[in-house]
Formats: C-alpha cells, structure tokens, sequence
C-alpha cells in the first residue's frame, strides 16, 4: 500500500513537470504569445491529475489543531493546502491573504464566533431559518446572523467560494487572473479588488501589515 501510494506520488510529480514544459514550450515556440485554449486544456489535465491523486491517496480534510498564533497559521495553511488538491488553480486565492484575513477576523482563532461556531471570517447571513449561526452579544433580534460550520477548514472553504462567485469581488478575479498570466501575486491589488469584505476603510492596508508583521507565505 506504501509502494502504491509513492508511485502515486511520483507519477504525479513527473506529470506536473512534464506539464509544465510543455506550457513553457507554448509560450516560447514560434511567438511570445501563449496559445490560451492549449494553456487552459493543459491547466485542466494538471488539475484532473491532483484530484486523482487525492481520490488515490484518500485525502482528507486535516483537524484544525493550534494552541497560539504560531500553530494557527500552520493550521490555517495545512487547510489550504488540502483545500488547493480539490481547486483547481483559476480559483485558488493566495494563501497568505486567506491566513491574514482570517488572523484578523477571528483574532487568530480566539474570537467567539471562531470557537463556537467555526466561523473564521465573520460571514453574515440573513436566511436565519435554513442557515446555521450565531448572533453577536448585545444584539439578538438582528435580522441577520454570523454563520456556523462543522469545521474551520469548511469556514476557509465558504470564504474562497465567495471570493469566486460574488459580484462584489469581480475586480479581485480580474487582478488574480492577470496574476497568474504573469506568475506572481500582487497582494496590494488584489486587496483593494475586496474592499467589500469589510467596512473598515484600512482594511486592505491592515490585511497587508500582518502578511508582512507574520512573515506569511
């Protein structure tokens, strides 16, 4: 079963590396100018070969275990990174931001909402009858509520769902599709394309300080 699993392993790596080549081959060969049905078909079979790799492997969604700031962080990564097997990459969201943002808006873990009610983001909803949450303190006839979930990493993956659906975050997709053309992230735009999550005017600029104060990936 050992040997079975590192075969898995290794056939996925070489396929990725053999993958990758060929973008790169695309790019170069003949014009500067990427063949984008070929790159998104090639991007498509790197993303159908992690999720066989996970079905192979019998991933699971890992426990969120932390006792500090430290073990948060290394928690909140193992969820994204489990989560990233199943996303494919066009949808992913920098690791580093979905850290910060929920750092901050669960006072790294500490915050009711996080430890009643796995909620690491502060999403509201307003459909109080079907959707599982929390009220604040001080305020329980709220037409709205913070929603609960099983697990922290269902929280994680609520708050990525968002980011790819909600029209309020369409200049963040733009930003991050523009990303990945050119390989490398731009936190800064990035963040004012979701300005929306929160009403605090700073919140970009606070977002950013704590990618930079906790030195995230």
């Amino acid at each position: 079963m050992l040997k079975q699993t590192q075969n898995n392993i290794k056939l996925f790596i070489w396929s990725t590396i053999v993958v990758a080549v060929v973008i790169c081959a695309a790019f170069v060969a003949g014009t500067f100018y990427p063949n984008y049905i070929t790159k998104d078909k090639l991007e498509n079979e790197i993303h159908n070969q992690e999720l066989k790799v996970v079905e192979s492997l019998g991933l699971k969604e890992p426990e969120y275990v932390f006792t500090d700031k430290t073990s948060f962080i290394n928690a909140t990564s193992q969820c994204v990174s489990y989560l990233n097997w199943t996303t494919h990459r066009s949808k992913r969201v920098p690791i580093s931001i979905i850290i910060a943002m929920a750092g901050i808006e669960s006072a790294w873990g500490t915050s009711r909402f996080a430890t009643e009610g796995n909620a690491l983001f502060g999403v509201r909803t307003w459909d109080l009858d079907n959707v599982p949450h929390m009220k604040a303190k001080g305020n329980p006839d709220a037409v709205w509520g913070v929603k609960k979930y099983k697990t922290k990493c269902q929280s994680v993956k609520d708050m990525v769902r968002i980011l790819n659906t909600h029209p309020a975050y369409e200049k963040f997709r733009q930003t991050r599709a523009k990303n990945l053309e050119t390989g490398k992230w731009d936190y800064r735009e990035l963040m004012y394309g979701m300005t929306a999550w929160s009403t605090n005017p700073d919140y970009a600029e606070i977002i950013l300080q704590a990618i930079v104060d906790n030195k995230l990936p």
